[in-house]
């Protein structure tokens, strides 16, 4: 009788044992659906094992980009990916799966990867082996990963995916390439005391000045609106800080209004005293919204939420950065009608709020994937922002990419190497005026849950610019020595760099950062040859390099192709100036210059009309010219008529009369010319 009770009490305790794996199942299904993921692998671990007690968490996290769709999981439904043949997926395989995707989206990429082997290994979830080698490239395993993505790359057949996957394969090069490694940037982890406290930090930004900054962290004391059932343990809110000469203060919490019971964080100030900040909620974590709050004498009024213009309903609008000068908001959203994920977009904005449609970067800055936290530099026009779908090292990287301001085009983005970035997500990258020194958050270190980010400072290796070329002779290509060359800020708000070149008409000079030079290379008998450099938009040390090939003066005329005028006038045509717009350009890069214009005509006619005709003619270029800036002791005008035709009267009477090469041969002999009849020193002036 007592073996048949044991027998019915273990029956019993089967049946309610497996009853409780349907439930911790079905309750890690509710909390999936709702991206509770922390409370979803505490319910998916309960079913392996019940004696696992793992603490509820909640994620206070911004970067939440989630892209994946999870369908909802039907027993024994087939599932087919790539192009593998169908499979059954066991209960087993399934709580695998979910908890692989579990921690994957919390971005504890170690368990997952765990998690997401087991699943692969059985070959019930083939769509998870591509997650399985980018949770490989992100703890660091990339020789791994790569031989993952190598396989992947074989079997897939969709054309956008195979570029997904091409981009993963070259992001595992360019991790273990070691040229990636930016050995002269010092970074580190800051302070336990101030800064990387409680369960998150990030979000760093400039308060006014580079020694105040503002930051998002989610620790004790934070603002609540039910402290019984709150914890601001796991609500962002947003400090500051400034550094005085003991170091860095202790956080001041804003407070009311700007922090409330929801979620604060990323932060920017104008110089206008206007804050925009991103607000979300746990309850409803596909939203988030950006708001503005004006401050008046240190205290702020109520934040706003801004228009549709930023806020979707049922997306996010998140990390807000406004320029420099007050007009530009830029902000990351995954709002439709975007590249896909998140991408950055830019408006105008003023104090009241903002005017105008939010306008996407672009495919060059935003991809399928998700690029996030923009900063633009306004010093070097560059946009600095961080992304998963360029080639990186894995987890969001940040990249740089500067603006042409002349037909507002970005450069293709250049991923910023390591240290700044890392196998796990970078972002939040700011950078002071002088690119010297700069702040980002970021989560390489494990922690619990997976995901933390913490507040790093980097100290930049010196960016140093400099020009060099050499000076050639045009015809022979040999170097020109002691040329002058001579370099000068185009705002003339800097004194002209000279320099002579050496005995191989070798030149090269130090350069300042954010400066625009005209550079002129000089030589006397040559004409002079100018070209522009720039180091504006330029964020790492660079050597510019412009040779230069100087023609000499020739001894006699050089015609002027396209003077034209009216018939026995001397009246400039409109494409005679357009021609004598060139002229002045040479004469001015050529400032020690002192030319002949002469003018020629036909043997039709008197003499003495062709004469006067001619001179006329000169002087018309002759007043042109003084009229648009040519000192009138540089000019001389010079009428010769008919005296030195090209094509004598010997010839053109063997021509037919009227035929086209008589008239050719007449006009040829009408002609403007010039030649150069004085040559001052080259000198050094200063400003």
């Amino acid at each position: 009788m007592k073996n048949f009770s044991l027998s019915i009490l273990l029956l019993l305790s089967s049946l309610i044992f497996g009853q409780s794996k349907k439930l911790w199942l079905k309750f890690g299904d509710d909390a999936f659906k709702k991206k509770d993921y922390a409370t979803a692998i505490n319910y998916y671990t309960k079913v392996f094992d019940d004696t696992t007690i793992l603490a509820e968490l909640v994620l206070p996290y911004e970067v939440q980009i989630v892209n994946l769709k999870t369908k909802d999981f039907k027993p024994d439904t087939v599932k087919k990916s790539f192009n593998v043949q169908k499979a059954v997926i066991s209960n087993s395989d399934y709580v695998n799966h979910q908890l692989a995707e579990s921690y994957r989206l919390i971005h504890d990429y170690q368990n997952a990867a765990t998690y997401y082997k087991k699943v692969v290994d059985n070959g019930a979830y083939p769509g998870d082996t591509k997650h399985y080698a980018m949770a490989l490239l992100q703890i660091k395993n990339y020789k791994s990963s790569l031989f993952m993505f190598e396989i992947l790359l074989e079997t897939i057949k969709n054309d956008s995916l195979k570029k997904e996957i091409q981009k993963n394969i070259s992001s595992c090069y360019f991790a273990l390439d070691s040229n990636s490694y930016k050995q002269k940037i010092i970074l580190k982890k800051m302070d336990t005391t101030v800064f990387n406290v409680g369960t998150s930090n990030f979000a760093p930004m400039y308060y006014g000045s580079p020694s105040k900054l503002l930051f998002t962290s989610a620790r004790k004391g934070g603002v609540l609106l039910d402290p019984e059932k709150q914890d601001s343990r796991y609500l962002c809110d947003l400090y500051y800080t400034e550094l005085k000469d003991s170091g860095w203060m202790k956080p001041v919490n804003f407070g009311r209004p700007v922090n409330t019971g929801l979620h604060e964080g990323s932060s920017v100030v104008t110089a206008d005293d206007v804050m925009f900040f991103t607000r979300w909620s746990d309850a409803n974590r596909n939203e988030s919204y950006i708001y503005m709050a004006k401050m008046k004498d240190g205290m702020f009024f109520e934040a706003y939420k801004l228009s549709e213009t930023v806020n979707k309903q049922g997306y996010k609008a998140m990390q807000p950065y406004v320029s420099f000068d007050g007009t530009k908001l830029f902000f990351s959203s995954n709002k439709p009608g975007g590249n896909g994920g998140f991408d950055i977009y830019v408006c105008n904005v003023d104090e009241n709020g903002l005017t105008g449609e939010a306008k996407n970067l672009g495919p060059i800055i935003n991809t399928p994937l998700d690029e996030v936290s923009p900063f633009f530099h306004t010093i070097s026009n560059t946009l600095f922002f961080s992304s998963n779908g360029h080639v990186g090292i894995g987890g969001l990287d940040v990249f740089k990419s500067s603006l042409n301001v002349d037909d507002s085009v970005y450069a293709m983005p250049k991923n910023l190497g390591r240290p700044i970035n890392s196998s796990k997500d970078d972002a939040y990258f700011i950078l002071d005026r002088f690119q010297t020194k700069g702040y980002l958050a970021s989560d390489r270190e494990d922690c619990p849950g997976g995901n933390c980010y913490d507040l790093y400072e980097f100290e930049n290796e010196p960016i140093l610019f400099d020009l060099s070329g050499y000076v050639f002779d045009a015809e022979t290509n040999e170097p020109i020595v002691s040329s002058l060359i001579t370099l000068k800020d185009v705002h003339n708000d800097e004194e002209p760099i000279f320099l002579i070149t050496d005995d191989k008409g070798f030149y090269s000079t130090p350069l300042k950062e954010n400066m625009e030079y005209f550079v002129k290379a000089q030589k006397k008998g040559y004409f002079a040859s100018g070209a522009s450099v720039t180091t504006k938009g330029l964020t790492e040390t660079t050597h510019l390099e412009k040779d230069f090939f100087l023609s000499k003066i020739p001894e006699g005329d050089i015609v002027i192709e396209g003077i034209e005028y009216d018939l026995n006038k001397a009246t400039l045509r409109p494409k005679s100036m357009e021609i004598l717009d060139k002229i002045y350009d040479l004469l001015v890069l050529n400032d020690n210059l002192s030319i002949e214009i002469n003018s020629h005509t036909d043997t039709r006619g008197s003499d003495l009309l062709n004469s006067r005709l001619s001179q006329a003619r000169a002087q018309s270029c002759v007043t042109y010219l003084i009229k648009k800036g040519i000192k009138a002791e540089r000019l001389k005008p010079t009428g010769y008529g008919e005296t030195k035709p090209l094509i004598s009267d010997e010839e053109i009477a063997k021509m037919v009369p009227k035929s086209p090469e008589f008239e050719a041969a007449h006009q040829k002999n009408r002609r403007t010319a010039f030649k150069v009849i004085g040559e001052s020193a080259l000198k050094i002036i200063q400003k």
